[in-house]
């Protein structure tokens, strides 16, 4: 697609952001599984189909040591996912794909196994609800799937039955007793999650030979029957010998409040025990450690009105000689100003490595153990300025292998020398693309002198004789920052076109500090505002950047934000708003989890920080986009925002119903939007909008809209 900016000379080659369809069929890598001795390495690889209309997975091997190419593993229309290593070196993973051996049954996702040794990947364990994830336990021949089963029913067979039944009549009906019931774009219920111990069947069933390749199908024993809805959202580890399973577990409170505690389950008898729940705080479980008698633990402060949340490190004794309650949690590096996630052991337990949102990259740390050594206890790992996830690491310790980011490169593989930081790109299944420009790091000075800093990604050939338009991109969360590649809200794609484009970090963001969110908490219309236009200011002062042709953009929060934006300061030609909060005290009610939203503003913040209340000041063109499955900012949101942009702001509808004002909707996408060929309708729809109000041109809509 040619350059929509005729001020930057387009002289650089072509990249895959030129055109839509270069970008969808770029591979997208995700997850990270390491075998028990180190040798093998497994990661996830989405890539388009030859319709271009959905995503297909598969499982790629990758050499640790990076000297053999990496090589797919696993091949279906269905896809595969999941991979998690048996003790013996076996892999499992979870697909939808039919089973040679049953070809008539309706697949369902099913739990897979990959010989260590070879051969043919084979279903081990397929139920009619399906199942959701798989774990295993790095030192015991033990391994557990997550499923949802039916409240109601007794057994495996009862659970088979009333599904059939419901599907059979088509009843699509749930009937809850508790909040929430719904989640992103699912709605809950009636299956409920179950944990379930993976162990040796005794029965081939009903007409089936017994041969040389022949496999007893392995069996389910649920673990937690009476857990009801307990689970769901559950973060959940496996000891390292496989015997107990600990897990975060929801606790209902009055008035349909709830926080998460922990427990533990013991595999053999099914038994579970509580071990940490105190008020005003939820827990999670980390890593186990290497000798199985300490457990990591994540808190998180309940959020007050007044107060942000606060995220810490504990260690727990679960050997058994200590007392297993919220008395016995040892600290943790709380001196460390940062949310730390923690992901795993060193083979020695004398660290633990954890990333955590950082200046705008999220590094990989290794805070010390014992809990006493705190803030002297956190060293920075990896020194490059990126975001690091799915950290493993390898069985002597010496190395640790991670997936690796930033807004230069999508994720990528890498080896990570733990003496040194130094880290070493692993063969991928595909080479970086080529960005069409250079990125630079920038900062502004707030009214209060905090620094709001920002990424800008920059077109080639801007300059002062040809400078760009500039796009501020506002980022969801809140409590989140630009600092790892996205596919949804990607700088290049807009770039590409001749648009600078900014990614800010204003207060409420993660990475700066406890004191940087707690600027912004309860008043969204203030610091996170002023801050977004001080970085707006210190990017337009630049010779490069042209303050004439500005646009704001953002989702999630940052929708709000846009829609703020829009009805504060008439400074841009356009905004782009998506699954955006637009009414606070309508939002907070009707959003999926209204139990954390409404503690953290009272009716008198909402109010005040609606920006409903400034529709009539509304004087920018704006592009409204939003998802009818979106359950975590409901459709009420955008459906009111458009009418009232329509009725109220200063570019109303006229007597002939006509508006510079836009509404993309998507009947059948949630929050994000993740079909293929509804990404590209997105950016184009996008592109066509700030071409026509930012740029004075005339572009052609994409022909699917019918219009």
């Amino acid at each position: 697609m040619a350059n929509l900016n005729p001020a930057i000379p387009d002289e650089q080659p072509p990249t895959s952001f030129h055109d839509l369809d270069h970008y969808l069929s770029i591979p997208r890598v995700s997850g990270l599984a390491l075998s028990p001795d180190g040798s093998r390495l497994v990661t996830t690889v989405s890539t388009l189909n030859g319709k271009g209309t959905e995503f297909a997975t598969a499982l790629w091997e990758l050499d640790p040591a990076g000297q053999k190419h990496a090589r797919r593993i696993t091949r279906s229309t269905k896809g595969e996912a999941g991979a998690a290593f048996a003790a013996n070196g076996d892999v499992y993973f979870t697909s939808a794909r039919p089973d040679p051996d049953s070809p008539d049954e309706e697949p369902v996702n099913a739990l897979w196994l990959l010989p260590a040794d070879g051969g043919e990947a084979r279903v081990v364990l397929s139920r009619p609800g399906g199942v959701s994830k798989v774990l295993t336990a790095r030192h015991a021949d033990a391994a557990f799937v997550t499923a949802e089963v039916l409240a109601g029913s007794a057994d495996e067979e009862d659970d088979a039955e009333r599904r059939k039944s419901r599907k059979d009549k088509k009843v699509s009906a749930i009937l809850h007793s508790e909040y929430p019931v719904r989640y992103w774009d699912a709605d809950l219920g009636p299956g409920q999650p179950r944990i379930f111990a993976v162990e040796p069947g005794t029965d081939m069933g009903p007409g089936k030979p017994a041969t040389v390749d022949a496999t007893v199908p392995l069996a389910l024993r649920n673990l937690t029957p009476d857990s009801g809805p307990r689970l769901r959202e559950a973060g959940t580890v496996v000891s390292p010998d496989g015997k107990t399973v600990y897990s975060s577990y929801t606790k209902p409170l009055a008035k349909a409040d709830s926080r998460s505690i922990l427990v533990a389950v013991d595999v053999a008898s099914g038994s579970l025990k509580v071990l940490v729940d105190r008020e005003g705080l939820s827990y999670f479980p980390g890593p186990v450690s290497p000798d199985g008698k300490t457990l990591v633990v994540v808190s998180e402060s309940d959020s007050t009105p007044q107060q942000a949340p606060e995220i810490k490190l504990h260690l727990l004794d679960v050997s058994g000689r200590a007392a297993q309650d919220a008395a016995g949690l040892q600290p943790l590096a709380h001196d460390w100003d940062r949310w730390p996630k923690p992901a795993a052991w060193l083979p020695d337990g004398s660290a633990i490595l954890v990333t955590a949102d950082d200046d705008g990259a999220s590094p990989v740390f290794r805070v010390s153990v014992p809990a006493a050594a705190a803030q002297v206890g956190v060293t920075r790992v990896t020194q490059d300025a990126a975001a690091y996830t799915d950290v493993v690491i390898s069985p002597e310790g010496r190395s640790a292998y991670a997936l690796r980011s930033s807004y230069e490169f999508p994720a990528e593989a890498v080896r990570i020398d733990l003496a040194t930081g130094e880290t070493t790109r692993l063969p991928a299944p595909a080479e970086r693309p080529a960005c069409p420009g250079r990125l630079e790091r920038i900062a502004a000075t707030a009214a209060d002198g905090s620094r709001v800093p920002a990424y800008l990604a920059l077109p080639e050939g801007a300059s002062a004789d040809h400078p760009a338009p500039l796009l501020l991109w506002i980022h969801g969360g809140p409590l989140g920052s630009w600092n790892a590649w996205t596919w949804r809200w990607n700088p290049w794609l807009l770039t590409a076109k001749g648009y600078a484009v900014v990614l800010p970090d204003p207060a409420l963001s993660t990475g700066y500090g406890q004191a940087y969110i707690q600027r912004g908490w309860g008043s969204w219309g203030k610091e996170p505002f002023t801050d977004l236009m001080a970085v707006t200011d210190a990017a337009v002062e630049r010779h490069d950047i042209d303050e004439a042709r500005t646009a704001a953009m953002g989702g999630s929060f940052g929708g709000y934000m846009a829609n703020w934006v829009a009805g504060n300061t008439d400074r841009f030609k356009a905004v782009v708003t998506h699954a955006s909060l637009w009414v606070l005290d309508q939002f907070g009610p009707t959003t999926d989890a209204s139990q954390y939203w409404l503690k953290e503003m009272t009716e008198e913040m909402a109010l005040e920080n609606s920006p409903h209340l400034h529709a009539e000041n509304i004087s920018t063109p704006m592009l409204v986009i939003h998802g009818d499955k979106d359950y975590r900012v409901p459709i009420g949101e955008g459906l009111r925002l458009w009418y009232e942009l329509l009725s109220k702001s200063r570019l109303a509808a006229d007597q002939d119903g006509q508006t510079p004002h836009r509404f993309l909707y998507f009947p059948d996408e949630n929050h994000w939007v993740l079909q293929p060929q509804h990404a590209k309708v997105w950016y184009q729809v996008v592109e066509w909008f700030l071409a026509k109000n930012v740029l004075g041109q005339d572009l052609e809509l994409p022909p699917e809209l019918g219009l």
